[in-house]
């Protein structure tokens, strides 16, 4: 990809998260849902073609990525793009669910913002590294992220130092950051089995 395309799609999927999928996950975590979102953009122009949040207080399978794909797949099918035509954005690094979910609905792709040590350490959600070590045998979150089915990118890598990029990083931050301390506040009143 060249760099003005690259720069380009960074600058598109980071606006993505901060004013499509962070006022979702607001209002998904004042119910008590976890900080986690998704979105599908369309690859030819970056338009959305949906984005969702979290709704594990609904059904605990209903992490953001999961959410979004239901959402996506309740579009018409003559209405809803093919995924081979569309890029997976997520604001996590995906669990074994998720990343099971992408693959199976056939996406050659996704990108996500916060990796697995900011789930664990920044938001105090450590399932997804332990479910990948206890289940799958996966230290460190080391699975394949070029493989026969995707390729996954880290967003906050592909900015590098463009310091437009970086302050935008850091607002997106704090925002979760906010999102965060309210779903810390209050998980231990919620229902989800791994909160």
């Amino acid at each position: 990809m060249k760099s003005d395309q690259q720069s380009s799609l960074t600058q598109r999927l980071l606006n993505v998260i901060e004013h499509d999928i962070v006022p979702l996950t607001r209002a998904g975590v004042e119910a008590g849902n976890k900080v986690f979102g998704a979105a599908i953009l369309r690859k030819d122009d970056l338009s959305l073609v949906i984005a969702a949040t979290n709704a594990e207080l609904d059904n605990p399978l209903w992490h953001g990525e999961v959410a979004t794909l239901k959402g996506f797949y309740e579009i018409p099918a003559g209405e809803r793009p093919d995924t081979a035509d569309c890029i997976f954005l997520t604001t996590h690094e995906p669990c074994s669910l998720c990343l099971s979910a992408i693959t199976w609905a056939g996406f050659d792709n996704f990108y996500y913002f916060f990796g697995y040590e900011a789930t664990r350490d920044a938001f105090n959600i450590p399932h997804d590294l332990k479910i990948l070590r206890e289940v799958f045998k996966i230290d460190d979150g080391a699975y394949r992220r070029s493989n026969s089915f995707w390729t996954s990118h880290s967003l906050i890598d592909l900015c590098g130092d463009n310091p437009d990029r970086l302050a935008q990083i850091e607002q997106i931050r704090r925002a979760y950051d906010d999102l965060s301390q309210t779903y810390q506040a209050s998980k231990e009143d919620n229902i989800i089995p791994l909160n």
